[in-house]
């Protein structure tokens, strides 16, 4: 058996392709997948990493941005310590979309859940969102704010152990949401649905 000190859940939210499984997948897997279809409910990787020389297992969930699979994904919000609300720098709705995710995290998520706010495809060069925009709606929302590239893999490793180390100091304060541990015990699976909107340049 693995030995590890903590155990934190993170979610991935956000309209379809954005980038929400390529990001996990780059950090869990070192892999940029092309051509990443769109995410049917729920999936989840794990990856341990190491904070102040002791282990930490993240379990990341990566749900479906599609209207059709919301009432899944909001049961995952409950039993979050993290929530990381993705947009695509390069697709200007998909920035428009992120008040109606935060009601839906303000409704059913702990109200201790770290929130945090991540512009990915910075490698693209056709940008609709400034960054100083994102910055804005993050600091408004007091939410931890970085950008992304899942593609060329900057800073997504910064993202993760952020949110690792934020997360256990919070354990170490016994500041985290309390959860009943049923509430992990379900799995999710992905496949590849063709989405033509400009969302779905995935990066």
């Amino acid at each position: 058996m693995e030995d590890f000190k903590f155990l934190f859940k993170v979610v991935l939210v956000g309209n379809a392709g954005v980038g929400k499984t390529c990001l996990v997948r780059r950090f869990t897997q070192g892999l940029f997948p092309p051509g990443q279809g769109a995410t049917i409910g729920v999936d989840f990787m794990i990856k341990t990493v190491e904070v102040d020389n002791e282990k930490v297992k993240l379990q990341i969930w990566d749900t479906a941005g599609q209207e059709r699979f919301r009432s899944i994904t909001q049961s995952y919000y409950r039993s979050a310590h993290a929530l990381i609300l993705v947009y695509d720098i390069s697709c200007q709705p998909t920035f428009d979309c992120l008040p109606d995710w935060l009601r839906e995290i303000e409704e059913y998520a702990s109200s201790k859940v770290l929130r945090v706010l991540v512009g990915n495809k910075i490698d693209r060069e056709d940008r609709e969102i400034p960054t100083v925009v994102g910055e804005d709606f993050a600091a408004r929302h007091n939410m931890y704010f970085l950008e992304t590239s899942a593609k060329e893999a900057e800073n997504v490793e910064r993202l993760f152990m952020k949110i690792a180390e934020d997360l256990m100091q919070q354990a170490r304060s016994k500041d985290l949401p309390r959860y009943d541990s049923n509430t992990t015990n379900i799995s999710g699976r992905t496949s590849a649905v063709s989405d033509n909107s400009c969302c779905s340049k995935l990066a």
